[in-house]
């Protein structure tokens, strides 16, 4: 096995600082919503076919498969009939309107238009070179499709691959952690960096008693304790999965090198701050509870 030539965790923090964050901005702005509503689409379908266009006209199934952690009934309240109302190129096409939109609102004109941000594009775009397509479904449709012009939009297309390229991995490290999906949105609350219960109710579909259920099932297997807490070895099982993540995963911040990736950190990790500032999440999204 090849040695890192990076920083421990340094993958990781610039993922979660400069890169996931950036990609989920679309998902909680009004344009999405706005740019949908001609097409007929609106409500929890948004966001839902927003994400999975890419795999183009696909029905629940193949959903909850990609998307591991929602419920398959919820799916399939939406899905396939959005697809009668607009089809997957028309979505696509009207989620990039809404990117360029929500980045421009909350970022502001001026700075999309900075060296950083062309710089901070190309960095991105540098380390999806190494991303790869096996069992990878999200990330392998989204790479299928055309990268935009503007250095922002080119920038958050880049932020979307490798956004879904560790999150195909992370739903492998999942597997073998023996997480199914009620269980794996539970003990992520759990740590205090998941979606709180009414995010995890409203977006994923699952109802109160399917997350109770859950949690109970943690506690059977001595993961969780009786105040809904990690225990030591829930603690222990789920760094185990964001280790095997990380090494799933390692192949685009290894190729982007140290200082690449530390820049990318900096730079992208600038841009979530300044979009934060201006709104881009609700106040309640994560914690416990």
């Amino acid at each position: 096995m090849t040695l890192s030539t990076l920083p421990p965790l340094a993958a990781r923090r610039c993922w979660h600082a400069a890169i996931n964050p950036l990609h989920v901005t679309i998902y909680f702005s009004p344009d999405l919503a706005k740019e949908f509503a001609p097409l007929g689409i609106e409500g929890s379908a948004v966001p839902l076919s927003s994400r999975c266009a890419a795999l183009g006209a696909v029905g629940p199934g193949t959903v909850a498969a990609a998307f591991y952690n929602y419920s398959h009934a919820h799916l399939a309240r939406f899905l396939p009939a959005v697809w009668q109302k607009a089809d997957p190129e028309q979505v696509l096409a009207a989620r990039l309107r809404a990117v360029d939109a929500t980045l421009t609102r909350l970022l502001g004109a001026e700075t999309l238009a900075s060296p950083e941000l062309a710089e901070a594009a190309d960095l991105a775009m540098r380390a999806t070179e190494a991303c790869t397509r096996h069992a990878r479904p999200l990330y392998s449709a989204h790479a299928d499709l055309p990268v935009p012009e503007a250095a922002h939009l080119r920038l958050w297309h880049a932020a979307t691959l490798l956004r879904e390229h560790r999150g195909d991995g992370h739903l492998a490290a999942l597997l073998i952690a023996g997480l199914d999906p009620v269980e794996a949105v539970v003990s992520h609350n759990a740590t205090g960096r998941g979606m709180t219960q009414k995010w995890l109710m409203a977006t994923r579909g699952w109802s109160a008693d399917d997350l109770a259920a859950a949690a109970d099932r943690l506690r059977g297997r001595g993961l969780l304790d009786a105040d809904n807490e990690l225990t030591e070895a829930g603690t222990a099982l789920r760094e185990r999965l964001e280790a095997d993540t990380d090494r799933l995963d390692a192949a685009p911040y290894e190729h982007l090198g140290a200082a690449g990736l530390a820049r990318l950190h900096e730079l992208g990790g600038g841009f979530v701050a300044t979009a934060i500032r201006a709104g881009a999440f609700p106040a309640d999204l994560t914690g416990k509870g």
